[in-house]
């Protein structure tokens, strides 16, 4: 049963893929489709109607969370909170730089580099990717006309996490509070580099029971259950997902092509058609170019990019590796899930 299953969902990822290739320009542009949510529009459908509550509201981004892995914490809160459940689909391409500052900016790439781009950093320039992520969040507030005061926090560890419960009592009085949580981008990061990692998520199943056992024992579900306790909207989503990647394709490219394995922009870049979404006029998605002639190319679910040079070496390094930057349903329907206390 489960290797039907398997083959399903294979093949419901390459209906998926051709979709979006077909139509993602049609589903990105407002005006021929507005009933699809992407990740610029998150906070105007899910954030602004909830400030206007009596109640503090919490917008917690779990960096990488897929919409599998909310299905298992989700049983964990179910006797805390009333759920509802929603999906959204991340912009291209599914990299924090582009899916996490437009979820704060409220803006798509090409906007983002237009109007603030003394906060946008192009792929190929040095330099932090997502360091402006408050100042995004402002100018987002500033536009929607809302001057409501709120916290930006992210953790990245054990003890960041814990210095968030001493703070309740403090997040309790601002209208918004954003906490980014990065253990689950830092999971699949793993995967790469260490043995022990790749062991324990040898497949999908195991890499879910992972994100299971650290959420049961993190501060996150403390901060969730103390919560539970306070009459407070809570906001859970995810930037992007990310994808068990174990079919390489070969691309050629100039030397200052993006390093992504899941995604490249650049000049003159050279590939299988039948593994990627190619676009060559990158402004027809809302994404910048980097000189006149760049382009971009998303890889096809499974699929990583690896460069001639030392071929087979890079292509067994990354072979069964969680990556993400390119199309698939893992990477781009993510969960956008609001809870309500049972008091």
């Amino acid at each position: 049963m489960l290797e039907i299953l398997l083959n399903q969902k294979k093949d419901a990822n390459t209906h998926f893929f051709k979709y979006i290739k077909k139509n993602y320009h049609d589903l990105l542009t407002e005006s021929l489709d507005d009933s699809i949510l992407f990740s610029h529009k998150i906070f105007k459908k899910h954030v602004f109607p909830k400030l206007n509550s009596e109640y503090p509201t919490f917008f917690l981004l779990i960096d990488n969370l897929r919409f599998d892995q909310w299905k298992v914490i989700q049983p964990l809160l179910e006797s805390y909170f009333s759920i509802k459940e929603d999906t959204y689909c991340s912009i291209l391409p599914t990299a924090t730089q582009y899916a996490r500052n437009s979820i704060f900016s409220g803006l798509t790439p090409i906007e983002m580099k237009r109007k603030l781009p003394d906060f946008w950093v192009d792929d190929i320039e040095e330099g932090g990717k997502n360091l402006y992520e408050k100042d995004f969040l402002s100018y987002q507030f500033q536009k929607n006309n809302y001057n409501q005061d709120f916290s930006f926090n992210k953790v990245f560890n054990l003890e960041h996490g814990k210095k968030m419960l001493d703070r309740i009592n403090e997040f309790l009085n601002k209208s918004l509070n954003v906490i980014i949580y990065n253990f689950v981008d830092i999971l699949s990061h793993s995967k790469t580099e260490m043995k022990m990692i790749k062991e324990l998520t040898n497949d999908e199943k195991s890499y879910r029971d992972l994100t299971l056992t650290w959420f049961k024992n993190s501060p996150l579900f403390d901060l969730l259950k103390q919560l539970s306790n306070s009459k407070v909207n809570i906001i859970i989503t995810s930037d992007h997902g990310t994808m068990n990647v174990n079919e390489p394709s070969r691309v050629i490219g100039e030397k200052n092509i993006s390093s992504n394995l899941r995604y490249k922009t650049g000049r003159k870049i050279k590939f299988d058609n039948r593994d990627v979404f190619h676009v060559d006029n990158p402004e027809s998605i809302y994404l910048p170019k980097t000189n006149l002639s760049s382009s971009y190319i998303f890889a096809a679910p499974n699929k990583y990019f690896v460069y001639p040079n030392n071929y087979n070496h890079y292509a067994h390094h990354y072979i069964n590796t969680y990556q993400h930057g390119g199309v698939s349903l893992e990477e781009m329907i993510l969960p956008v899930i609001s809870l309500k206390s049972k008091l």
